[in-house]
């Protein structure tokens, strides 16, 4: 079902997107080398390897939410920071998202283990177009933690000049609309990075981050993972 959310735009008005349709775009690594020591650590806990890269996965678009807590029915999944591209028909921007996944749904199935879980994105959003001459400078970190007042751990870091380019994932897109623009709507995100040290694995609290060194901003989000009761 359509979901709408309200974004903070840097430097303009805040916008309501509708998100109509989100898109996982999976395996994007520029270099063949991260791509495959990244499909590595899947491989270690259990996850088999993409029959071609890159894919793209259709989750719900009701999954996308800019809450600070998800709930989930266990506790093994993960988040993985990403680059997130939104159009909503008028101006294409970029974001900042996870694509929390199931870590034991996925040695079953990686469509259904992306498609069982909430997509946490922070609410604020920059235009395209000011960041597109230099996304290759762009960085993103992710950190980890079990409790609320325990250090910060670094999960994930790494440049935007490490995923493919964001135009062409967009272009080789389902959901392209015309050359370097989705389907009004479409929610995306492009890849992520791998994990620093100690392999994919859960956590309570995921923090992340995005700096644009050249305009001097930081998009952060943070959120909770609530784990429910498994009734058998």
């Amino acid at each position: 079902m359509p979901n709408t959310l309200t974004f903070a735009v840097a430097g303009s008005e805040p916008v309501a997107i509708t998100i109509e349709r989100a898109i996982i775009a999976g395996w994007t690594g520029r270099n063949a080398d991260a791509v495959n020591h990244h499909i590595a650590e899947l491989e270690a806990i259990g996850v088999p390897p993409p029959s071609t890269v890159p894919l793209f996965y259709r989750v719900a678009s009701g999954l996308v939410t800019t809450d600070t807590a998800m709930e989930t029915v266990d506790a093994t999944g993960s988040g993985e920071a990403e680059p997130l591209v939104i159009d909503d028909g008028e101006k294409l921007y970029l974001g900042l998202g996870s694509d929390h996944t199931d870590r034991q749904l996925e040695t079953h199935s990686v469509a259904l283990s992306k498609q069982i879980c909430a997509k946490p994105v922070a609410p604020t959003l920059w235009a395209f177009d000011e960041v597109a001459p230099h996304l290759d400078q762009i960085a993103i970190r992710s950190f980890i933690r079990d409790d609320e007042n325990a250090a910060w751990i670094p999960y994930q870091e790494g440049t935007l000049a490490s995923i493919r380019p964001l135009l062409e994932l967009i272009d080789a897109s389902p959901s392209a609309a015309s050359p370097s623009r989705l389907e009004p709507g479409t929610a995306m995100m492009c890849g992520t990075f791998a994990v620093l040290s100690g392999g994919v694995r859960p956590a309570r609290f995921f923090r992340m981050e995005m700096t644009d060194p050249v305009l001097g901003r930081t998009i952060k989000h943070c959120y909770e993972t609530k784990t429910l009761p498994v009734i058998s």
